[in-house]
Parts: structure tokens; C-alpha cells; sequence
């Protein structure tokens, strides 16, 4: 009976991976190194190889930075506590020492509309992290992963949106519902898309890398 469940495991290794301690620690600060300086790198792809003939190589900007793609690959690589430490340290940096946010810091940036969002990095990440290793890792599942914290982050986004416009309607120019949708499509709808290139751009390093350390 005990020789057949070997058999078994011999034939099926690795269906669950996890995270030693230590490597989520060292993840997690490679995480927040990698959310801090991504916010400031504008995310941009090349156009396809079949144009370069014509037009040669150029680059078009996705009009998104590379910081929610730091987020997840944290996720992918470090797993669900990595992720999340990494993001609690850039709040934490953000809001009392640091202008790490894309538009500075400090307590006062509880007032920026896309503060919900930055919030949606710690759920988002942990998400991410507790799927990439649930099972064994393929290209499917770590897709899955990071989609998933990626639209766990706009729904944190978009809540926050909502209850700020709610308090601050009454001091604005603007309808609530004008001052809502004007925030969801500067905030959510936009900028999904190419946040969306940059998270399938992640899931293709998340592997590759995992593949190459075999875990």
C-alpha cells in the first residue's frame, strides 16, 4: 500500500509548491523594491514583427505603468505572504515617510481617488500568491492567479471611489453620479487594458522564472 502511494508521488511530484520563510522574506522586499520603482517606469510594448519592415521597430506607450505588474509577479514568485508584506511595507512607506505614490505621499493621500487602488494591491496580491501555489504551477493557473488579484485591486479601487465621491459630493461642482463615472473610466476602465498586457507579460516571466528554479 505504502510502496503504490510513492509510486504515485514519484509519478505526480510537486502538485502543491510552498514558499520556504526565508524566500518569502527575500521575496517580499524584492516585491516592495520592485512596486516602488515600477510606479515611475510607463509600461509600453513594441509593435508586431510583420511591420517592421515597413515602419521598422517603435514602441507605443500603454498609457499604465508597470506597478501592478510588480504587484502580481510578487504573488507568482513569493507566494501570498511575500505579497502581501511587500505591499503593507509600500503603504506603510507611502503614507508616513516616503512619496513612493505615483503622486507623492503622506497621510493626505487618503483624499486621491486612486488611493482605493493601492489599498487593492495587499488583497490583491495575497489572491494572487495563495492561487500561483494552490496547485501545481502551469501557465493557465498562474494566469488565472494574476487576473484574479488584478480584478480584486479595481473592485478595492472602485469601492473606495465610490464612498469618496459619496463624502465629497456635496462639496463638488459636479453631480455624484457625473463625479462617479468620470473617476471609474479615469481609474478602472482606461487603464484595464493595458494593465491587462502588462499582467499576461508577467505571467509569462512568473514562469519562465519558476520553471528555471523548479518550483
Amino acid at each position: 500500500m505504502s510502496t503504490n502511494r510513492d509510486r504515485k508521488r514519484q509519478t505526480y511530484p510537486n502538485q502543491r509548491s510552498k514558499v520556504s520563510v526565508p524566500s518569502e522574506l527575500i521575496w517580499s522586499l524584492i516585491g516592495l523594491l520592485l512596486t516602488i520603482f515600477s510606479t515611475f517606469v510607463s509600461a509600453s510594448i513594441i509593435n508586431p514583427p510583420w511591420s517592421w519592415a515597413n515602419s521598422g521597430i517603435a514602441s507605443h506607450d500603454l498609457g499604465v505603468t508597470y506597478q501592478i505588474g510588480a504587484v502580481l509577479l510578487t504573488g507568482c514568485l513569493g507566494g501570498k505572504n511575500a505579497g502581501l508584506l511587500a505591499q503593507v511595507a509600500y503603504i506603510f512607506l507611502g503614507l508616513t515617510w516616503l512619496p513612493v505614490f505615483a503622486k507623492g505621499g503622506g497621510w493626505e493621500y487618503l483624499q486621491e481617488p486612486g488611493f482605493g487602488y493601492i489599498l487593492g494591491f495587499m488583497p490583491g496580491a495575497w489572491v494572487c500568491g495563495w492561487l500561483a501555489f494552490k496547485t501545481r504551477m502551469k501557465l493557465e493557473t498562474l494566469a488565472l492567479s494574476a487576473v484574479s488579484g488584478l480584478l480584486i485591486i479595481h473592485l478595492c479601487g472602485l469601492l473606495y471611489l465610490l464612498a469618496l465621491c459619496f463624502i465629497n459630493w456635496q462639496h463638488s461642482s459636479k453631480g455624484f453620479l457625473t463625479e462617479l463615472s468620470n473617476s471609474v473610466m479615469n481609474y478602472s476602465i482606461i487603464p484595464f487594458p493595458g494593465q491587462l498586457v502588462v499582467v499576461f507579460t508577467i505571467v509569462i516571466i512568473a514562469f519562465s522564472f519558476r520553471k528555471l528554479l523548479f518550483y
